[in-house]
């Protein structure tokens, strides 16, 4: 018995580009370049688009018959959009049940169609006020954050602080016997002006003149 191939629901990655994003390429620059950035019309899901043109595009602008006002409060519109997509979509089952050939199948799809369009139209709508709302959280989880670092690097702070004190504090204060430890230079080395006073005119010593003077009255 064969074993059973596994199909994937997705298409396969494009294996020959993805292998040129290698870390070789990558450090001698040969990765290829992004495409450039559309500048006109381009095409997305079989429907043609201008970059000119508005996040949200009017119906009007995409040949849609507009099925509320022009001022409209979006969720009392969305649950009526709602009850009319369940009642259109009962009308369907019982039209597929009791003549599914009739020409009245096709209206019923067109107009769950239109009416899906509207609900789809009025929800998108809602994209800037969720991109701010989304920019919103994002700023106060990166305040809350630092915040967060800020009082950590506080304590931090006062903690360090807190043990230069402690080190500060365990340093003993100078006492007498401490000053008698000190070595005291002028008892050990003479000052220049007490040499001075020693040695005489000639170079010499008290003490070499009076040894001369011993040697002399011998």
């Amino acid at each position: 018995m064969s074993e059973t191939a596994q199909v994937s629901s997705l298409p396969l990655p494009p294996m020959q580009y993805v292998s040129l994003f290698n870390e070789e390429n990558a450090k001698r620059g040969r990765t290829p370049r992004p495409p450039p950035p559309i500048t006109d019309n381009y095409s997305m899901f079989g429907n043609p688009y201008n970059t000119d043109d508005a996040v949200i595009r009017p119906l009007e602008s995409q040949n849609i018959r507009r099925l509320y006002p022009n001022n409209y409060d979006h969720r009392r519109e969305l649950k009526k959009l709602n009850h009319s997509i369940t009642a259109s979509f009962l009308d369907l089952v019982d039209i597929c049940i009791r003549n599914p050939e009739s020409e009245a199948r096709a209206t019923k799809i067109d107009d769950l169609t239109l009416l899906f369009i509207h609900m789809h139209h009025l929800v998108n709508e809602f994209r800037p006020h969720q991109a701010r709302e989304t920019l919103r959280v994002m700023l106060e989880q990166q305040k809350r954050q630092r915040l967060e670092i800020a009082e950590r690097f506080r304590r931090h702070f006062d903690k360090a602080w807190e043990l230069v004190q402690q080190a500060v504090n365990t340093i003993p204060e100078p006492t007498e016997g401490n000053i008698k430890l000190l070595i005291d230079v002028e008892r050990v080395q003479p000052s220049e002006g007490n040499a001075s006073n020693q040695t005489s005119g000639n170079g010499c010593t008290e003490e070499d003149r009076v040894l001369c003077q011993m040697i002399d009255s011998l």
